[in-house]
């Protein structure tokens, strides 16, 4: 009797394993592989209307595309084929300023920075709108969060001072994933050339934002979730999900930040904002958006964020 009801209980913990395991493979395929992480499923659950948006978004990407623009391509330092889309400005731009773009997590730059691209092009800046490795153009199985995609950041920054000419200023942008990507560049020797960075809505750690994630949206505990897709994907990707934390490396920042997110992101919480703000050793400027969601805050308040940007460059690339 005592026998059997030992291999019950061992079937049931065997089984409670197997749908723990199973569960696990589904979360880390759908997450942290290009073609199971859904653009659509990303915009649900950033909960934010973006069809209200549509008619401030689509003149100004027509206008964008309007532009001369052209695509660019590097290696990575594991091989990957990457690419960009390079704007050198209207009428030729000016040659001393620009901005390197890294969009958001599923997305595409040339989508994320459609809208914005308005205001720097217009300012006389030529643009670097980057696919991050494993999205867009550039290839890539396994997506960077941030962790990859620092190295990447800088391999694009030394094609913009080699297509610019050592007397560039070069500004880093990034927003939710691309927000983590250049905070976490923001630790590593930057060149000269770089002069400041701007998060929009970043994240701290990979780890963080999925065990946020799986509590608030799924209601799952992040346990044995998040330490499986960890094991796994420093098996498979290379990097650990909280090895590469952008709250740590902003300890570690030397140029000016200007950190930005919306106070009503469900996706990434603001308190992630307040944590890398504190954390961060360099000059820094916030810039809370009252009302915003995730990655709304330019199309809350386009007046609020661009006099942000102003005030911030201006300081920068003197």
């Amino acid at each position: 009797m005592m026998k059997m009801k030992w291999g019950i209980i061992a079937g049931v913990l065997g089984g409670i394993a197997a749908a723990e395991a199973g569960g696990s493979a589904y979360f880390y395929r759908r997450t942290m592989m290009r073609y199971n992480a859904k653009k659509e499923r990303t915009m649900k659950m950033s909960g934010v209307d973006w069809e209200s948006y549509y008619s401030f978004m689509k003149p100004r990407g027509e206008w964008m595309r309007a532009q001369a623009h052209e695509d660019v391509w590097i290696r990575s330092d594991d091989g990957l084929r990457l690419h960009a889309t390079y704007f050198p400005g209207i009428d030729g731009g000016n040659p001393d300023k620009a901005v390197i773009c890294f969009h958001g997590y599923t997305s595409e730059a040339m989508s994320d920075y459609s809208s914005i691209s308005n205001y720097y092009l217009k300012k006389g800046y030529s643009m670097l709108l980057v696919d991050a490795r494993a999205h867009g153009q550039s290839e890539g199985k396994f997506i960077g969060f941030g962790c990859k995609d620092r190295y990447d950041a800088l391999k694009w920054i030394d094609w913009m001072i080699k297509k610019a000419g050592n007397g560039i200023r070069i500004v880093l942008m990034g927003n939710s994933m691309g927000g983590a990507t250049v905070l976490m560049a923001s630790g590593l020797n930057l060149p000269e050339q770089v002069k400041g960075i701007v998060s929009d809505c970043a994240f701290t750690s990979p780890k963080a934002v999925f065990t946020h994630v799986l509590h608030s949206m799924y209601h799952l505990p992040a346990f044995p979730m998040i330490q499986i897709a960890d094991f796994v994907n420093r098996k498979m990707a290379g990097y650990g999900l909280d090895e590469c934390n952008a709250a740590k490396e902003v300890q570690k920042a030397k140029l000016p930040i200007l950190f930005i997110h919306g106070d009503k992101d469900t996706f990434v919480p603001c308190s992630m904002c307040d944590e890398l703000y504190a954390s961060c050793a360099s000059q820094k400027t916030k810039l809370i958006v009252k009302g915003a969601g995730h990655c709304e805050s330019y199309y809350k308040n386009t007046k609020a964020f661009e006099d942000a940007l102003d005030k911030f460059l201006e300081g920068v690339m003197r």
